[in-house]
């Protein structure tokens, strides 16, 4: 089945609200084995509604329609769709009653214009409405499907997930569905990984192999249709393990969690502690790891070290390091070392990771922006730093470098050598 997401409202045109109800109608529907191939935004007018409407039924069986059911004139979802199929519009006596309900509870007369989210078009199933008052609408006319979402998120996605999806499954049947695996990977870029899998996506047929990347990170999603998780888990092995043969350096996760979390699993795992002495990065390492959830029993703390006093007073970092005449500076391997050395000896933890370097906008110490040092102390053993030339502006080289520190010490706790 093709499906087509039309969301309508003018303020989406505008750019006043951002349509994430698309992005989640997209993941969920293609969790039922449905392809979106068209997203459609349309503003608050009957006509150009109505050519929205022709035009999805042109190339989609399904048409899902979010946003226009409420009670003011602008919304205008269900009478330009019961107008472009000859239908008339009725009230969904227990619909309107829970209006009537909530207005008597808030001792408040009911505004008139507030029955018109109490209208079905007329040979519609109710979905509905848990967390607000529009009902929702699912029909199938001469063989096209439609299905009538409330625009508020908060709304639409329990409407989806309950009565819209179990529709959907009704009328699909036993087609099967989407199956996929996320990989998750750091270290690498986009193009680099897909050189390493080039062959692999030249050939896919089923499964397929879609590699894209996010902000120092980069995601592969293997997918295949099958009629149970047994029968896909079977058809997609083959071709995980051919990714995880050529990228096991890289491949941090086989499921949708951000770098933070698979460093904050594996240290619990091991109970192994990290501490953290930053500086360009101003305490960003630290809120990724402390957004993990548990994180409390990996992560004992860090220090912002920003000037060099408190590299030294804090950190322990020898001033000979970071100042005078022939001294390597604070943007440097000898003080990323110290930092991070000093950082773990302080706090007694497993691990500690330093970064120091220039994020811009203007170079420091005669060192070009971008230039990034990260240490690594491991008790027990002698302190490792890896030094980057990171582009971009301040953000991004500030996100960059808290992510390549994280993946620095992901690979190190994972024995590989960089």
């Amino acid at each position: 089945m093709r499906a087509e997401i039309i969301a309508v409202g003018t303020e989406l045109l505008l750019g006043q609200i951002v349509n994430t109800n698309a992005q989640y109608l997209s993941q969920g529907l293609a969790e039922l084995g449905i392809d979106v191939y068209y997203q459609t935004v349309v503003g608050d007018n009957m006509t150009r509604i109505r050519q929205a409407i022709e035009t999805a039924r042109s190339r989609a069986d399904l048409l899902v329609f979010t946003g226009g059911l409420g009670p003011t004139q602008d919304d205008l979802t269900r009478d330009a769709l019961a107008a472009d199929l000859g239908l008339g519009i009725g009230l969904h006596e227990p619909t309107l009653r829970k209006i009537e309900e909530m207005f008597a509870g808030r001792g408040a007369a009911l505004i008139e214009s507030n029955r018109k989210q109490a209208m079905l078009i007329d040979g519609a199933q109710p979905l509905r409405n848990d967390t607000g008052l529009a009902i929702g609408n699912a029909l199938s006319v001469n063989g096209t499907h439609y299905l009538l979402l409330p625009g508020p998120p908060r709304e639409m996605k329990p409407m989806f997930d309950n009565d819209a999806s179990d529709w959907l499954r009704k009328l699909m049947g036993k087609a099967d569905v989407l199956h996929s695996v996320m990989l998750k990977f750091a270290g690498i870029g986009e193009s680099a990984l897909e050189e390493l899998l080039i062959d692999l996506i030249r050939e896919q047929t089923d499964p397929t192999i879609a590699p894209y990347a996010k902000e120092g990170e980069v995601c592969v999603r293997v997918s295949t249709k099958a009629g149970s998780g047994e029968e896909a888990a079977r058809r997609l092995e083959p071709t995980l393990q051919a990714i995880r043969a050529r990228t096991e350096r890289y491949l941090y996760a086989e499921e949708d969690i951000p770098l933070e979390a698979a460093v904050i699993r594996l240290l619990t795992r091991r109970r192994q502690t990290v501490t953290l002495a930053e500086s360009c990065t101003g305490g960003m390492i630290a809120t990724a790891l402390t957004t993990v959830p548990g994180s409390a029993d990996a992560f004992l703390g860090g220090v912002v070290s920003y000037s060099n006093g408190v590299k030294h007073k804090q950190l322990g970092v020898p001033m000979e390091l970071l100042e005078g005449p022939g001294a390597p500076g604070a943007v440097s391997e000898e003080t990323a070392a110290a930092m991070a050395e000093g950082m773990r000896s302080a706090a007694d933890s497993d691990f500690a990771v330093s970064v120091t370097g220039v994020a811009g906008p203007a170079e420091s110490e005669g060192k070009p922006v971008g230039l990034v040092y990260v240490g690594l102390a491991e008790k027990g053993k002698p302190a490792k730093v890896e030094k980057l030339q990171l582009s971009g502006d301040r953000e991004g080289i500030r996100i960059r470098a808290t992510k390549r520190a994280l993946y620095f010490l992901w690979l190190n706790m994972n024995g590989f050598e960089r």
